[in-house]
Formats: structure tokens, sequence, C-alpha cells
């Protein structure tokens, strides 16, 4: 989807720099961040460990990355993976099979000494386990940092949340979340600072413009190219996928006209459901209405965490949640955008913060200031 939306909508991305989105709240997908930490915090060809030979990577990137995002005026909502749709089983069924197929050739590396492959090899047998995923959870909430247990896929709740307002834009490199509805997607949010990667920023709304699709096309357009619940149609590929919607405008009439002929079971129905209705958290879940940054209230335990549980340096630590600890109680200065209501559905409920309900909002202070100081009326 990243080149088809290079190709055909180049408007619709832009780089920025992180400190162009301070006072911004984003929710981030935070699987995907946990897996990028496993793969990119390593020493040798494993993951970063402990003396006791647990896997800390995840907690090394999970805090400091954070703390940079804190210290950038960004405020980092976090939302975890609920259970996978019945749909998803064969791809993780494939995902298992490939880390299989990664682990055999990793040994096989080591045994004749190629430590560069056994290195990349090592990388593709990462996953995300419940012990990560609890470690990450108990991380945040000494932090003082917020996070969301999605019921379904952390892309969906995350793009719900950008839908509704509750959060300017989804932090993910998963280009599903547009598929989702998310308005705006940021990626490479977590990616480490010495990459000097800039963060890209997808419009949802200039995509559409873009590829001249309705959402219910573009749905069928990511389900085309495929998606972890349909597999792909052999010999279709990004560019002839754009032609096929733009020309026959859904899958249905695809298959009916026999412009593409899946092999087997292609649940194509099920992707397009799933993605124009996922299962996401009500509008009045308790967890949605208690988002609040407030750093850490034990500094003593939040050092036992990661210091005597997970065997990091004390004195880096301690700087570390000073510095985060010292952020907390500092105001953040609002944006001039905080200052208008969002309605959700509208442009601005899409976490523009701008459109037509902020120019409402602006029209609705200026009318009322008009009715405190009645001008005269000069009648002929």
């Amino acid at each position: 989807m990243s080149r088809v939306i290079a190709d055909n909508c180049p408007k619709a991305t832009s780089e920025h720099q992180i400190k162009e989105y301070f006072g911004r709240k984003v929710a981030i997908d935070a699987s995907m961040s946990i897996y990028q930490f496993l793969i990119a915090v390593r020493t040798g060809e494993g993951t970063l460990t402990n003396e006791q030979g647990d896997t800390t990577s995840h907690l090394m990137g999970l805090f400091y990355r954070t703390l940079r995002l804190i210290e950038e005026g960004l405020k980092p909502v976090y939302v975890f993976d609920g259970k996978p749709p019945e749909a998803k089983a064969a791809e993780l069924e494939r995902r298992g099979d490939r880390r299989q197929e990664a682990a055999r050739g990793q040994a096989e590396a080591a045994d004749a000494g190629d430590h560069d492959l056994a290195g990349k090899m090592a990388k593709r047998t990462v996953k995300v386990t419940s012990k990560h995923v609890e470690e990450c959870k108990e991380l945040l909430k000494l932090m003082g940092i917020p996070y969301v247990q999605a019921v379904g896929e952390a892309e969906a709740q995350c793009a719900d949340m950008a839908k509704r307002g509750l959060v300017y834009a989804v932090g993910s490199e998963d280009m599903d979340t547009l598929t989702f509805g998310a308005p705006i997607l940021l990626r490479h949010l977590t990616f480490s600072e010495a990459r000097k990667m800039p963060i890209v920023e997808i419009k949802l709304e200039q995509v559409l413009e873009g590829l001249q699709l309705t959402m219910d096309e573009f749905i069928d357009l990511c389900v085309l190219l495929g998606c972890d619940y349909c597999g792909t149609v052999k010999g279709v590929g990004p560019a002839k996928a754009v032609n096929l919607i733009k020309n026959f405008r859904s899958i249905e009439r695809l298959i009916q006209e026999k412009a593409i002929e899946p092999d087997g079971d292609y649940p194509f129905k099920t992707a397009q459901a799933l993605f124009k209705a996922p299962l996401v958290l009500p509008p009045d879940d308790p967890q949605l209405g208690d988002i609040r940054w407030t750093g850490p209230g034990d500094v003593e335990a939040l050092v036992d965490f990661m210091c005597k549980q997970h065997g990091f340096n004390e004195k880096r630590i301690r700087m570390a949640v000073d510095r985060l600890r010292k952020l907390s109680m500092q105001s953040v200065q609002k944006r001039v955008d905080d200052f208008f209501r969002i309605v959700p559905g509208s442009a601005a409920g899409a976490g523009t913060g701008s459109g037509a309900s902020a120019k409402a909002s602006k029209d609705k202070l200026k009318k009322e200031k008009e009715n405190k100081n009645p001008k005269k009326v000069k009648r002929n």
C-alpha cells in the first residue's frame, strides 16, 4: 500500500520532525512497537538480556523511546492487541512456520560460522510473547503513561480512537491502520533517534482524493492487494489492483465479470466486514474515559522494576526517571486547535483539529462576543 500511495497520491504523504507534534495525543500500536524494540535492541546474534538471561530489549526500547516522546511534548497512549479474529488464524500459522524456518536457518548459519546471516535469521524468529506484553504494561503503569487493552486488533482500536477525536493520529508501521479508517497515520514514530528518520505522516482523506476512491472502494483495494484476513490474487500487483478497482469499483464485480479468478478460498467478504466494522471498545468504556499522563507516582517502585528486577544500570535509570518526573510536573502549553471542540465524525473529529467544526467554534465565540458588546446599528 505504501507504494500505491507514493505512486498515486504523493500529496497525501509528508515528512516532519518529531518536535512538530508538540502537544499532540497519539495512539501507538504497542505490539508493533515492542516487536520493533526486540528487533532493534540487540547484542551479538540475539536480543538484549540481563544476567539471568531474560530478554530486556522491549523494556529498554519502550522506556527510552517513550521518554523521548514525552520530552518532545507528545502524549502517547499505547494500545495492546486483544484476541485476533478467526480470519487471521491462517496468517498467524504462516508466521509461525516462517519463524521455525528462520530458526533452522539461524542454526545452520551459526554452525557454518556465518554470524551476519545468523543475525539476520535471528531477527526473523522474534515473537512478541504474553510475558513481553505484561512487562511492558507494568512499566507503562509505573511511568504514568496510559495504555488501552483492545478487545480485538490494536490497529482497529487506534483508528477508532482517532476517528472519534480522542487522539490526533495513530503511530504504527502497519498500513492496515488506514484501511481501518485512521484519518492520520504516523510512521517511524518509535524508531531509534540514531536512525535520523523523519516522521512520515499519511492523511487518509488525501489518499482517497488521490486515488479517486470512496472508503469502501479503498478497503476493496487493500483487500485485493493482500491483507491478514485474505490472501493475494495471482497476477495482481499494485498497479494492476488500482486499475481494476477504478474500472470495476468492487471486488464483487471483478469476480462477476471474471476480471480476476482467485485460486481456492478467497474470503474477501469476511475481510471487508472486519475492516468496515472491527471489534473495538464501546465509546463509554472506562479505559477511554480515563486516559491520563500522570508521570511516575512511585519513583522507587519504577527504579526497582527496571534495576533490581530487570538488571538495568541504576544510575542511568534514576537520571532518566528524574527527567520524566520533572516533565510530568510541567504544564504543557496547549496548541491553538485544542481550544476548539472536536466533533466526532467531522473533518476535525478525524484528528485534524481544524476544518468545519473548528470554524464553527470560532464563529460561535465571535457571535457571543458581539452579543456582549453590541455595536450601534446605523439606520438609513
